[in-house]
């Protein structure tokens, strides 16, 4: 068979796991693997590349993507659909793996619905699409951000100011809540709940009475419950979504008003999606390749890998696309017990 691969939207620690492993499973089969560049963008300029064992050898502890990503929507381009098809074609594949988020995916589910044979890997930092417990690139971006937490403490004691962490998540708080909860955050703050600032205010003081410092972590999609989103700037990106950040920094502005102690602003923002992956996300990533491998194989097409306590089943993109996997109140529940 001939199987062909891409890499779409953000990067990802754990990407080049998924390439390595289904490069391996493939010729272990006797297959060809074909890898389109940078995403969607390969497919519809037909840049390719020939994947081999030599190609993908030491690729298991290297972060980002050897194949390159873009966040290219075909569907937002005229012609951009039958281009892809085009290229498909040309190549003579029997199968396409697309390994990304909800719009990568997004688009793997329309040319399944074309008739393409498409088998998908879910892949996001922000943990937010449904269909799976957990993606990949998840547990590296929460010990990330969990190492900036821990370190944060002891400058904020030792200054007697309060610390906001503004880390990623678009509109899911999956990274907040888990590193907030991990790093003994004073308050976490995610999308899913919009904040009271005098709840905010009122656990950061309660903080200094104790003679400690609090550390804020907060989603860049969070906002206070009578205020709107705050964006770093109105632009949007191929798939429509608003480019997200700038909380940190209002938000540290303003508890330094209210409090009248000094707040600075610390945004995470890309060190979260670099680097090594974490020993989880190795081994999910190459389960999850190995998966679509045999998924191809078993003449599967329209289904994303995906896990389900410690299984990796198959469920339709289509499904998994649907709708964001958001933070579920009882477990921010779990969180406020730690407030203050």
């Amino acid at each position: 068979m001939r199987i062909g691969i891409l890499t779409g939207g953000g990067d990802c620690p754990g990407l080049n796991a998924v390439i390595r492993a289904v490069v391996r499973s493939a010729m272990s089969n006797g297959d060809e693997v074909v890898g389109f560049r940078d995403g969607w963008r390969g497919v519809l300029d037909d840049d390719a590349v020939p994947l081999d064992l030599a190609s993908v050898r030491g690729l298991l502890p290297r972060g980002g993507t050897v194949l390159g990503t873009s966040r290219t929507n075909p569907y937002a381009i005229e012609g951009g659909a039958e281009r892809l098809v085009a290229t498909l074609e040309r190549h003579r594949l029997d199968a396409l793996v697309p390994v990304g988020g909800e719009d990568t995916l997004g688009v793997a589910a329309k040319l399944a619905g074309e008739g393409l044979r498409v088998v998908g890997v879910p892949k996001t930092i922000d943990n937010d699409l449904d269909g799976t417990d957990y993606t990949f690139g998840f547990d590296t971006a929460v010990g990330v951000a969990m190492e900036a937490i821990d370190r944060l403490h002891t400058t904020g004691d030792s200054h007697h100011r309060t610390l906001v962490v503004e880390v990623m998540g678009r509109h899911a708080g999956w990274i907040a809540l888990h590193a907030g909860m991990a790093g003994g955050a004073t308050v976490v703050l995610v999308p899913e709940r919009p904040f009271d600032v005098e709840a905010v205010v009122g656990h950061c003081l309660h903080r200094f009475e104790s003679g400690y410092s609090p550390i804020v972590v907060v989603s860049e999609g969070a906002r206070p419950a009578d205020g709107a989103l705050v964006t770093a700037s109105g632009q949007t990106d191929a798939f429509g979504h608003v480019r997200l950040g700038g909380i940190g920094a209002a938000l540290a502005a303003l508890l330094e008003e209210r409090t009248g102690r000094e707040a600075r602003a610390v945004v995470l923002g890309h060190v979260q999606r670099g680097g090594t992956p974490s020993a989880f996300d190795r081994v999910l990533a190459t389960r999850f390749g190995l998966a679509a491998v045999d998924a191809v194989h078993e003449g599967q097409t329209g289904v994303m890998v995906a896990l389900r306590g410690t299984d990796v089943v198959l469920v339709p993109i289509a499904e998994a696309t649907a709708h964001l996997k958001l933070v579920p109140l009882e477990r921010y529940a779990e969180a406020e017990v730690f407030f203050g």
